[in-house]
């Protein structure tokens, strides 16, 4: 797992071992399953929580925040990649930001945007929250690297 690390930052292990423990911030520009950014970066933040490092936050951007909907219901042989991020926020503390104008944009709401847009249902999968782009600024300055995955 680490080797997926190394080759994303471009460090050989033991050039990544003296930067120490490193802050993540990942944004996600695509949805769960019309293209690979889902998958690979959550296999990126799970290497990087099995080898010390602290995922800070999750933010999913334009088609991403579909990462986000408690409806996706894939086949039963196949990945659930909304169940797998609200998993890893519940096991490990990662904030999961949809941003809100993309997710209102694509009909992804919370309760509160529920009873705001005047919707009769919300959508949100647990361990996710809507918040807006502050949160990724945020995340940028407080993190030691931004990994963006998805065009």
């Amino acid at each position: 797992m680490q080797g997926m690390i190394c080759g994303f930052l471009g460090a050989s292990p033991w050039e990544l071992r003296a930067f120490g423990t490193m802050k993540f911030v990942l944004q996600i520009n695509e949805g769960p399953y019309q293209h690979q950014a889902s998958d690979t970066a959550y296999q990126f933040a799970k290497a990087a929580l099995a080898t010390g490092h602290e995922v800070m936050r999750v933010f999913f951007f334009h088609d991403g925040v579909n990462n986000g909907s408690r409806l996706t219901t894939p086949p039963q042989d196949d990945r659930n990649i909304v169940q797998r991020w609200s998993e890893m926020a519940q096991q490990h503390g990662v904030d999961l930001v949809l941003c809100i104008a993309a997710a209102q944009r694509r009909g992804v709401v919370d309760t509160d945007g529920k009873q705001r847009l005047e919707k009769d249902a919300d959508n949100l999968a647990p361990g996710f929250r809507i918040s807006g782009l502050g949160q990724l600024i945020e995340g940028i300055v407080l993190a030691d690297r931004l990994m963006v995955f998805g065009d």
